[in-house]
């Protein structure tokens, strides 16, 4: 009999372990937010997948949505922003040609690409595809063939990092394969301000497909952030990132509840996950937005 109790006993304990577990990890998906609707500090939760979420008003800096901010981790193809404002920086010919090379490869991490060795595009062309479709060997061509080379073109990456006040930011590599490459997503906020000033990166990044070629042969691309290609969404900006060590990743600038929206959504779970996030962000500004409305 005793034992049996004992048994019973260990058994509750376990349950309630399990249960309190459950309830902490369950916390860990909530963002904190503020009341929108009387522009009160109320605490509110939004349960959301993704790790580090910061949603802020783009005009005012005010932070709408947070959860681990200051988290500072692997950002994977969020890094090409900083790519691209490098290059247009430089001011360098965007119509000059260029051939990929051996060197522009992913020894890192092995990963595929339709541009091989001896496909020539323009600066321009290799621009709208490390932005909108995230090509890794544009990415590294870019840099390869800036001036000083792909050591100089990660010293000005970081340079540029620092004169945008992102202290917690570190480039080694301008494809952003390397989980080396880190930041938090007030710094991220930071980049896609400075990014949303250049039109290009702007109209490259939400560009829904691109066609260019190569060897001759037509090489079509799309974007990797699908909701660029939804007509319930309103985007300026957008850029997507994966690596195993960084999860899914997704940065935007959209028009959202009569507001202009900076999102920053790091290590999502699943493929589907940050997309999900970004839809449950706009439904709770929206709802938001129409509780105001109605006093």
């Amino acid at each position: 009999m005793q034992n049996t109790e004992r048994s019973l006993h260990h058994l509750e304990k376990i349950v309630a372990i399990v249960a309190l577990a459950a309830v902490f990890a369950l916390s860990l998906g909530f963002a904190q937010a503020a009341e929108l609707d009387k522009g009160t500090k109320k605490a509110e939760q939004v349960f959301l997948r993704s790790a580090v979420v910061l949603v802020q008003d783009a005009t005012s800096g005010e932070t709408l949505l947070a959860k681990n901010q200051g988290a500072v981790l692997p950002i994977a193809s969020i890094t090409k922003l900083m790519t691209a404002i490098v290059i247009l920086d430089a001011g360098l010919n965007l119509e000059q040609r260029i051939a990929i090379s051996d060197e522009d490869y992913d020894h890192l991490k092995g990963t595929r690409s339709r541009l091989r060795p001896g496909t020539v595009l323009t600066r321009d062309e290799l621009l709208l595809l490390a932005l909108m479709s995230s090509e890794n060997r544009a990415a590294a061509s870019l840099a390869r063939t800036y001036p000083g080379g792909t050591g100089a073109f990660v010293a000005a990456m970081n340079a540029k990092a620092r004169a945008l006040g992102m202290s917690d930011t570190r480039f080694v590599d301008p494809s952003g394969l390397s989980s080396a490459n880190v930041a938090t997503a007030r710094d991220l906020a930071r980049l896609v301000a400075a990014a949303h000033q250049y039109p290009l990166i702007r109209q490259y990044s939400t560009r829904e497909s691109a066609t260019v070629r190569a060897f001759g042969r037509p090489l079509g691309y799309r974007n990797t952030n699908g909701l660029v290609r939804s007509v319930n969404w309103d985007i300026d900006l957008s850029k997507t990132g994966y690596i195993s060590e960084a999860g899914r990743c997704l940065v935007m600038r959209v028009h959202l509840a009569s507001r202009e929206v900076t999102v920053v959504l790091l290590d999502s779970w699943g493929k589907l996950s940050r997309v999900g996030d970004a839809n449950r962000i706009k439904k709770w500004l929206e709802a938001h937005a129409a509780k105001g409305q109605r006093g």
